[in-house]
């Protein structure tokens, strides 16, 4: 694997104000909803906390570490039988998003047809990490709070208990994507959790500060499929970055699959990359 420089500065400039180029095709909202406290700030743009799609249930539960309501979004297709286990897809949001931005128009069709459970966490706050390491958006202030990373993480995984426990979910076919921030996040919570999950896919992953550790995240995952997706015009997440991950699952020769599609950005790759992540999900089943 050839050696890379880590493209951080150009994510941070790019992000620093909450919005993303992820919901640049999107209408501005009159009024941004609140979300947890602890994140970047948050921009004129509607962050999508909740999804705006009435075949979607927006929810809260209690989060009993902080004490506050966490918002999850959770879409079940019309083709779920209460009789029969059920595919699951915990999908994760980039940073300043919330799960709304995962519920979108795309993801709800394949959902439907594949005949999925679809949820999408918070992650405590729109800057979480899921448990990756806290890139700090606000870097005249310490990340607040001090625990962020954790509490996103478990955030993630009380929500995957809540759907279990009201859902006959199949525990063979449990899969976990993300995009941009939320790519970092399946990458780490797929290895560290890795029995949790059929296969795992990252869009567009922001792993900027795993990528020292590519060994210690991928080595745990090397019976387990990976996809990864990224887009060619991407100047947030540069190409040159994912290919340091794909480079080591190539000559480790691991289970996955890599595809670069022409002329996507960090937004566009994410609808562009929902179908083939969906027929690659279709195809794993956890042994």
């Amino acid at each position: 694997m050839k050696p890379l420089k880590l493209l951080v500065i150009p994510f941070i400039a790019a992000l620093g104000l909450a919005g993303l180029v992820a919901i640049a095709a999107e209408p501005a909202a009159p009024a941004v909803p609140a979300g947890p406290p602890g994140g970047p700030p948050q921009g004129p743009r509607n962050l999508m906390i909740k999804a705006d799609d009435a075949r979607v249930q927006n929810r809260t539960y209690h989060f009993d570490a902080t004490n506050e309501e966490m918002p999850y979004s959770v879409f079940v297709s019309s083709k779920v039988d209460k009789k029969k286990p059920a595919p699951l897809i915990v999908t994760l949001h980039g940073l300043g998003m919330g799960p709304g931005i995962m519920m979108r128009a795309k993801a709800l069709e394949l959902a439907e047809a594949g005949g999925y459970i679809l949820v999408a966490p918070m992650g405590y706050n729109i800057g979480g990490w899921y448990g990756s390491p806290v890139i700090n958006m606000q870097r005249d202030k310490p990340v607040e709070p001090a625990n962020l990373a954790e509490l996103s993480e478990q955030d993630v995984m009380n929500v995957l208990g809540i759907v279990r426990k009201e859902f006959n979910v199949d525990p063979k076919r449990t899969y976990l994507m993300g995009h941009s921030m939320g790519g970092a996040g399946t990458l780490f919570l797929g290895s560290k959790h890795k029995n949790e999950w059929a296969a795992i896919a990252a869009l567009a992953p922001a792993a900027f500060l795993l990528q020292p550790n590519i060994p210690a995240i991928l080595d745990p995952l090397k019976d387990k499929p990976i996809m990864i997706v990224q887009g060619d015009k991407d100047t947030l997440v540069p190409p040159q970055n994912t290919h340091a991950w794909v480079d080591y699952l190539k000559d480790h020769k691991m289970n996955y699959q890599y595809i670069e599609i022409p002329g996507a950005d960090h937004g566009s790759v994410i609808d562009q990359g929902l179908p083939d992540i969906y027929a690659f999900f279709a195809k794993q089943t956890r042994k």
